[in-house]
């Protein structure tokens, strides 16, 4: 219950709960406590409490790296009002660094190059509100084969005639053409755009709303760059710590293709003719 584990917490009692933005698949708050404390809250009515606890996971692990700052996580549980919730630090909104972008492309890249080990995670966890497979994989281009590109295809069987699920094959069979095996495992955000990170009172990147698992880190990459992309300077800089192998412009598009499928899944068939444009590419015409 929230209540019960806001007092054995804090030694507080809720005063005050005020709904905020937080995205489209969950509820979020800001609550106050008695003594003052604010704290963020989002809360689902129709996820299980896994749902929230691999998202804590994934904090938890990119917090562990050292490399970049995240929210602190406080609790995670379930509330006969709420449903299930995350209770995180409260960020107050701050300007941005002068250095912000170069200082979130080295902390990114940093991340990135921690010791992780075989491709996926010790468990499975979700893209959105989608279940996302994490099962570990010696290969990064049979992980992403089989835990990504394929269970999405799956699910949009229905969107796609006859001669797309015949490309979509094509493309499977042949993945180990286009996408190639890292130098190193790393540690994924996993689901990294614009509207995934915030800035900390210390002006500078703080991850938030995680998918994490262990993959290539050119995913986590192309993910920014799917819709606007970041700030020149991120990149200038996150090469001077991890420099992208040769050919990740030929490669982009296909990670992308994960997210524009789930998107597809989860939104509708605005997602169909980029998914589609990117099917023909890569499995040819």
């Amino acid at each position: 219950m929230l209540r019960e584990t806001l007092e054995n917490r804090f030694g507080a009692q809720l005063a005050d709960a005020v709904p905020v933005s937080g995205g489209d698949i969950n509820a979020a708050y800001r609550l106050t406590l008695t003594d003052g404390t604010c704290i963020f809250m989002k809360a689902n009515r129709t996820a299980s409490p896994a749902f929230f606890q691999a998202e804590a996971d994934g904090l938890a692990a990119i917090r562990d790296t050292g490399a970049i700052g995240v929210p602190a996580v406080i609790a995670a549980g379930n509330d006969e009002r709420y449903g299930s919730f995350l209770l995180l630090e409260w960020i107050e909104p701050a300007p941005q660094k002068r250095d912000f972008w170069e200082g979130f492309g080295h902390s990114l890249a940093r991340m990135h190059l921690t010791r992780a080990e075989h491709f996926g995670w010790k468990r499975d966890n979700y893209i959105g509100s989608t279940p996302q497979i994490n099962a570990p994989r010696g290969s990064w281009v049979s992980f992403f084969r089989d835990c990504r590109l394929a269970p999405q295809f799956k699910r949009a069987q229905h969107w796609l005639d006859s001669d797309m699920r015949r490309r979509v094959i094509r493309l499977l069979d042949h993945l180990d053409d286009v996408l190639v095996e890292p130098p190193r495992p790393s540690l994924l955000h996993g689901d990294l755009w614009s509207g995934n990170f915030i800035t900390g009172s210390d002006g500078q990147a703080r991850l938030i709303d995680p998918a994490a698992y262990v993959g290539h880190a050119e995913a986590d990459l192309a993910m920014t760059e799917l819709f606007g992309g970041f700030h020149p300077r991120f990149y200038a800089a996150y090469q001077e710590i991890n420099p992208l192998q040769d050919g990740y412009d030929e490669r982009r598009d296909l990670y992308n293709l994960y997210h524009l499928l789930n998107h597809l899944n989860l939104f509708g068939s605005g997602y169909l003719p980029p998914v589609e444009r990117i099917i023909r590419r890569y499995a040819g015409r």
